[in-house]
């Protein structure tokens, strides 16, 4: 089967990293998947961009330069919102007009505009939409984080300068619409099941089929290791339990570090000794440049892209930190599992189904440092080998690229068979 899988990057965030394994797994399935992306990274020949990296970025500064010129200074939001007025026709390339199945991830900031879409959709070839956000089913937002008006129609939008019923939000809600309307054999695919949720709740997706199925992991890459050896190869501290925090900008403030932070204060606080016991490692965009100074060693490793470095990282620490305001289904918490590693995290989006509270891990309640620094206590107490084992086996039941790959097949085959998916 010719699968194209399309992606604004190949390597840079969640869904790029998501897409790429997916290929690979269905490549290991004997497959022909190929991968489309605007702006490429690597080197891998399965991948192709249709534009050079110059146009690309022409695109982008357009598109972003839009937002500006609407919203001024006081309501930027250039990573907030996409409105999708800039974009490349990919439907007269080669490698789309020899795919049986197009499969989308996350197209947006100057690769996909409406227009883009609109023929993607009408060019009749069976379409799999990956979401790993909300902006399919939203007006312009990725993260509507308390805003439900995507459940009825978007208007009044409270990320942009000049709101009202009629406003870019809902003008851009009703073009989408309109392009979901055209038919076609077209599924929505949520990585997790409160995402699924969400979207099943949008008007936007009325009458449209939405399933749930999770993102890959490589599990035999991701796995556990000797802790002793990756401290010793990392030069991190042997004497000292080590928490990771990972975020593809360590300051955004949707990640929340602000509250790891304040959660190690308090266990500071209530226990001096913690100073001198525990560290954090940091990994992302800005890890070298943290706008606050943490009350423990802090170690920053900067922005990892190489896959095997990161298992490493993973196998050095004793537990993982994700106090997210909003996610998916994170890449990163699989792979901490896949390592053996728990994971702590705020109860928020798809991290739920991700951890067994007090049992693989902990579930904390959102925005709560103190609650936080009791799973942190919590973790760091508990037996580190039955942690190990049961974080393996979870994550090599549900997130193994094989399993996954073989779902997204079974949903192609009943697209190009029935046009729709069909029940078991």
């Amino acid at each position: 089967m010719n699968i194209l899988i399309i992606n604004t990057s190949d390597r840079s965030g969640g869904a790029a990293i998501a897409a790429a394994r997916l290929k690979t797994a269905l490549l290991n399935l004997g497959q022909k998947p190929r991968m489309l992306v605007a702006a490429k990274e690597g080197s891998d020949l399965t991948t192709i961009a249709p534009m050079s990296a110059w146009r690309y970025k022409l695109s982008w500064a357009f598109e972003r330069l839009g937002i500006f010129l609407r919203q001024g200074l006081s309501k930027f939001h250039l990573w907030d919102i996409d409105p999708a007025t800039h974009g490349i026709d990919i439907t007269a390339l080669p490698v789309f007009r020899e795919a049986d199945i197009i499969h989308l991830h996350w197209v947006n900031q100057g690769f996909f505009s409406l227009k883009t879409l609109s023929k993607v959709l009408d060019s009749g070839k069976p379409v799999v939409w990956t979401m790993h956000d909300a902006w399919a089913f939203t007006g312009l937002c990725h993260s509507p984080l308390e805003c439900m008006a995507f459940r009825r129609e978007c208007g009044n939008c409270m990320l942009l300068r000049k709101a009202g019923q009629n406003d870019w939000s809902h003008r851009v809600w009703q073009r989408k619409q309109s392009l979901y309307a055209q038919g076609g054999r077209l599924a929505f695919v949520a990585c997790s099941r409160w995402l699924a949720d969400m979207a099943r709740s949008s008007t936007l997706l009325s009458g449209q089929a939405v399933l749930d199925i999770p993102n890959p992991i490589d599990t035999h890459l991701f796995t556990p290791g000797d802790k002793e050896q990756a401290r010793m190869l990392l030069g991190l501290p042997q004497g000292k339990s080590l928490i990771l925090f990972s975020a593809y900008n360590v300051n955004a403030p949707i990640k929340g570090l602000t509250y790891l932070r304040e959660a190690l204060t308090r266990m500071v606080e209530a226990e001096p000794s913690v100073r001198d016991r525990v560290a954090v490692v940091l990994t992302g965009r800005g890890a070298e440049q943290m706008a606050e100074p943490m009350p423990v060693e802090a170690i920053p490793l900067g922005y990892v892209t190489d896959p095997k470095r990161m298992a490493l990282i993973y196998n050095a620490v004793d537990a993982f930190c994700l106090p997210s305001l909003q996610e998916n289904l994170p890449n990163t918490i699989m792979e901490a599992k896949a390592c053996g590693v728990p994971t702590v995290a705020f109860r928020v989006g798809g991290i739920p189904q991700m951890i067994d509270h007090c049992a693989d891990g902990y579930l904390a309640e959102p925005r709560d440092a103190a609650n936080l620094a009791q799973g942190l206590r919590w973790v760091l107490a508990a037996d580190a080998a039955s942690l190990r084992k049961l974080n393996r086996a979870a994550a090599v039941e549900h997130y193994s690229e094989a399993r996954v790959a073989e779902r997204y097949l079974k949903l192609y085959q009943q697209l190009i068979d029935h046009g729709k998916p069909v029940a078991d």
